[in-house]
């Protein structure tokens, strides 16, 4: 994922150069596969053909620039764009083993801007745009990197409320830590819950034509088939919350991953731990 780092307005778990890309890959089979539903709908949103040229913002380990680079074929190319060496490094290593040769990708802040690349036909990104710093000045800086009459596709989370698989875990871990309560629209999963504050940081950086499709689902928490011992592990380790768990004495602890594995039971199936989720896929014109 990409971000503007900002002290003021990020703490270190946004620092997706550093410690958050780290987290993401340790865990990166177990994140892509609990938003990999979502990857799939927004390609398929997205619709892209044969021949055009793509950049995937906040690409992370680069499953959807993959997944644009077979879409738009040999003559079209997929470029993934991410802040952290190291996740940009694993999506570089799939590329190869997949022999897409017309994927390539680069570690550098997108929020900045693109000055030395051609301009592309198609924009997408799948949770990539929400950590900005400075959302107007990042998106007035990407629609510099789209072609006139170019289409970007977004998917960001819609409000925590339509997100259990967040808020109803934070609400759990809140009897047992005390963490803040994020401000609204500074940067973080859930940073354009309001499509009226998107649709205003888009049309103010220079898109045309912006609009929204929720979309609803039951995500597999900690990926397709996980155990409610890996549903706690998952959300004591991979969340943004680990090191304040990690402060926690045995005792706490224990009592903490005790009343998650309690949370987890009642919505395990057959295909996981599901929990329901919402999504905006945002399309827009530059």
């Amino acid at each position: 994922m990409t971000q503007t780092e900002t002290p003021a307005r990020l703490n270190a778990s946004e620092d997706w150069a550093g410690e958050m890309g780290s987290r993401w890959l340790a865990h990166i089979d177990t994140f892509e596969g609990m938003i990999a539903p979502v990857g799939a709908v927004l390609m398929e949103r997205a619709g892209l053909e044969a021949g055009q040229t793509v950049v995937d913002i906040g690409c992370g380990g680069g499953m959807t620039t993959l997944a644009a680079g077979r879409a738009v074929g040999p003559q079209g190319r997929s470029l993934g764009l991410d802040i952290s060496p190291d996740l940009i490094a694993r999506a570089t290593g799939r590329a190869r083993i997949a022999g897409l040769s017309n994927v390539g990708f680069r570690c550098v802040d997108a929020a900045a801007g693109l000055p030395d690349a051609p301009k592309f036909d198609r924009m997408i990104s799948r949770f990539g745009s929400m950590f900005f710093a400075d959302p107007y000045a990042a998106f007035r800086n990407l629609r510099e990197a789209i072609r006139p009459g170019g289409r970007l596709d977004l998917a960001v989370w819609a409000a925590p409320r339509d997100n259990l698989w967040m808020s109803a875990m934070v609400a759990v871990v809140r009897d047992h830590i005390d963490l803040p309560r994020p401000e609204p629209r500074t940067p973080g999963p859930f940073a354009f819950e309001d499509q009226d504050y998107l649709r205003d940081v888009l049309e103010t950086s220079g898109f045309q034509g912006v609009v929204f499709e929720g979309w609803r689902a039951d995500l597999p928490f900690a990926g397709p088939g996980a155990s409610r011992a890996d549903a706690v592990t998952f959300a004591l380790d991979g969340m943004a919350f680990r090191d304040k768990v990690a402060a926690l004495t045995a005792r706490e602890r224990a009592a903490l991953a005790q009343a998650l594995g309690a949370f987890y039971d009642a919505r395990i199936t057959p295909d996981g731990v599901m929990m329901p989720a919402k999504v905006w896929l945002v399309q827009a014109v530059a």
